[in-house]
């Protein structure tokens, strides 16, 4: 059995929930990662799954997988470096690292496309967060932690410096 890895695929706008939906019906394993978030209209509050990265979803397949996976016809391409012909794998290690901070963190995740400047590398000590690694950053005069996620960017989300510490 061959040995499977995480890819990132560009989905139709909009198309992302449901092609979680489908992939996981397929029993393909997938991670799109959502953050619950609390809408404001002028008659009412809702509830609603805000889509972190835009057309995207990951998925963690094998080469076969991988074949089945291209044929959805939501699904566009995978995230491939230019000049490269194969998709783009995505470390295991930033995978877990991404998941951990969406499912444990008390605040807002953003994610941006930008490159941060390296910090100085840190692992959380305190909360909800406890043995993630990361870099702190200061945004905006904000100290945040940034998980790298290899091609694509960056996830960080708010965090007390208090709560970390250097990793040597």
């Amino acid at each position: 059995m061959a040995e499977k890895r995480w890819l990132a695929a560009y989905v139709k706008m909009h198309h992302e929930k449901r092609v979680r939906d489908r992939l996981t019906a397929m029993g393909i394993e997938n991670f799109l990662p959502v953050q619950e978030e609390v809408r404001q209209w002028s008659d009412r509050r809702k509830k609603v799954e805000r889509v972190l990265i835009s057309m995207m979803i990951f998925v963690h397949v094998d080469p076969e997988e991988q074949r089945t996976v291209i044929t959805h016809p939501s699904i566009l391409r995978y995230l491939t470096l230019r000049g490269e012909h194969s998709p783009s794998e995505i470390p295991q290690k930033q995978m877990e690292r991404f998941r951990f901070m969406l499912d444990h963190s008390e605040s807002a995740v953003n994610f941006t496309a930008d490159d941060l400047r390296p910090g100085e590398k840190v692992r959380v000590i305190k909360g909800s967060l406890a043995g993630i690694e990361g870099e702190l950053i200061t945004m905006e005069g904000k100290t945040k932690i940034a998980i790298r996620i290899q091609q694509l960017g960056c996830a960080e989300v708010e965090i007390n410096a208090s709560m970390v510490e250097k990793i040597t």
